[in-house]
């Protein structure tokens, strides 16, 4: 099925471009991340059809291996949730990888992006996921019911403070009411500012926080692209909040 997933990547956004198109968008991809957040919080990590390949055929595969081996670790898939909203779902590989360790959860996404959206329903076909795709904003999407889940992974650093106070606060309600949540961002090199400060509330509100450092083999395309963009991928990192059902059913 992953296999499948992968081949099917490579062979829709390599058919229009060489793999030093693809090593070159990555790169400015990986600078816009790092050096020039504000042009991502605008849109330009998904602008040009390079950039667009970069994101789903390297930053997609390694974020959905990361969501998987998160999800395992705190042991999210048990019991199944009903449902699983994936906020900001880009792809749709956040929202996928629980799914699949939960048995096949159904997943519900929103991301403002029209070709992000076609690619996450692409990706929870070939994947297996029952899943529905909405565009919309994240920050005012209608969250599950008790027994759901919703996972934010690498979407609140890229929202305006507002929109983000928003979504932090009705992520907490929803976890008062039953609902699971994973908040899943990098382990940023900068500071973050907001991060403390949410992550204290997810604390008080009964949940727990991890920075995770996860060995990796990687694909053979990905371990290709990020050795040729002088990327450093061995291991696969991230930090994360989490709010168990034990804990929000209170």
């Amino acid at each position: 099925m992953i296999d499948r997933w992968l081949s099917d990547l490579e062979a829709r956004h390599l058919a229009g471009l060489t793999f030093p198109e693809v090593r070159r968008a990555l790169e400015s991809l990986s600078t816009d991340y790092v050096a020039r957040r504000e042009r991502v919080r605008e849109g330009s990590a998904l602008a040009g059809k390079g950039k667009r390949a970069a994101f789903a055929l390297f930053y997609g595969p390694l974020h959905f291996l990361l969501v998987r081996e998160i999800v395992r670790a705190l042991g999210c898939a048990s019991p199944a949730p009903g449902e699983i909203v994936d906020l900001g779902c880009g792809t749709g590989v956040a929202g996928a990888a629980w799914a699949i360790e939960a048995g096949g959860a159904r997943v519900r996404g929103v991301d403002r992006n029209g070709w992000a959206l076609e690619e996450a329903l692409r990706t929870w076909r070939t994947l297996g996921v029952a899943g529905r795709a909405s565009r919309g904003d994240a920050a005012t999407f209608p969250l599950p019911e008790s027994g759901g889940a919703a996972i934010a992974a690498f979407t609140l650093n890229e929202m305006d403070p507002d929109a983000r106070e928003r979504l932090i606060a009705r992520l907490l309600d929803a976890a008062a009411h039953g609902v699971r949540v994973l908040v899943v961002e990098p382990i940023a090199k900068g500071p973050v500012p907001w991060w403390p400060g949410a992550e204290r509330r997810f604390l008080a509100a009964g949940g727990r926080s991890d920075a995770w450092r996860f060995p990796v083999d990687l694909p053979d395309l990905q371990a290709r692209l990020s050795k040729a963009a002088g990327l450093d991928h061995r291991l696969l990192t991230a930090r994360s909040v989490y709010l168990p059902l034990v804990s929000s059913a209170r």
